[in-house]
């Protein structure tokens, strides 16, 4: 479990096809601090586990190594990765920590195309086209939207986007600074809106969803 605040941006040196799916090595600094094999690390707000280690030489950054499945490349803009791709990284939440952000489970929804991103006075107008309009079920003004794993209020809603503002802190610690337009980011809508959807369909299945 997340909380949608990212720590820090990493680096990817190497993303490398298999027969058995894909490899992901991340140079990364503050999330390698204290990360050992097996734990979880959210990258771009998708949950994935560490499955090796190496130290990067002359720096206390490291090399974190994931395995990523088929399901997870498709549903995940990790295929426009590249070497010096730079990544939103946040390790899982500690119990008895603060809880700031809103509840990210690292389970991505869908891609989603940046429409537009401005800046304006200090801050930065960030509006999302989903890649199907119906998910816009779940999102709602002033509620909470993890994008690239940064948890984020949307702004306002219409028929086929929503929009954000992205604080200067934000856009500084994240890879927000890097989107362009038509950019793909990615989307892990509110869990809570998709259970009780989910509860009221099974109340009533003759319902339309």
């Amino acid at each position: 479990m997340f909380t949608g605040l990212v720590e820090e941006t990493g680096v990817v040196e190497e993303l490398i096809a298999r027969d058995t799916g894909t490899r992901l090595k991340i140079q990364a600094k503050v999330s390698a601090s204290d990360i050992a094999i097996g734990d979880s690390l959210a990258v771009n707000g998708a949950c994935l586990t560490v499955v090796q280690i190496h130290p990067v030489a002359g720096s206390s950054s490291k090399i974190l190594h994931f395995d990523i499945l088929d399901e997870t490349m498709h549903r995940t803009n990790f295929h426009t990765f590249c070497p010096g791709t730079k990544v939103n990284l946040e390790r899982s939440m500690l119990v008895g920590a603060r809880f700031g952000g809103h509840f990210v489970t690292g389970h991505i929804d869908e891609i989603a195309r940046v429409e537009s991103i401005e800046k304006r006075g200090e801050s930065h107008y960030l509006e999302i086209r989903p890649t199907h309009a119906e998910s816009l079920r779940y999102v709602v003004e002033k509620g909470s939207i993890a994008l690239n794993g940064i948890s984020l209020t949307v702004a306002g809603v219409t028929p086929s986007t929503f929009h954000v503002w992205i604080i200067p802190h934000t856009f500084e610690l994240t890879n927000i600074q890097d989107l362009i337009h038509g950019a793909l980011v990615n989307l892990e809508f509110d869990m809570i809106a998709k259970y009780i959807e989910k509860m009221l369909v099974l109340r009533n299945p003759n319902s339309p969803e």
